[in-house]
């Protein structure tokens, strides 16, 4: 796994390079929850999972532990942006 990707597989790279977020610093500079929302417009089966994964790569943590402890918050940002699963 590349520095500074830790979490991201090689199609969520693909994707955040697809919107110019193509280094670990971009990556860190940016709002996760703004990249998630251009992502799923250009691929809407962009898995909830993938927020998790942008800011635990931001962190450095694994994204099942920002899963667990910051579900509640990820799900009001998305439901205030429009993007929260129904």
């Amino acid at each position: 796994m590349s520095a500074g990707w830790q979490g991201l597989g090689p199609r969520s790279r693909e994707q955040l390079a697809a919107i110019g977020i193509d280094t670990p610093d971009r990556l860190r500079s940016c709002d996760a929850f703004d990249a998630y929302a251009r992502i799923k417009a250009r691929w809407p089966g962009a898995s909830r999972n993938l927020v998790y994964a942008l800011l635990g790569a931001q962190e450095g943590r694994d994204w099942r532990d920002i899963a667990r402890e910051r579900r509640t918050e990820v799900l009001l940002r998305l439901d205030a942006m429009g993007l929260a699963p129904r």
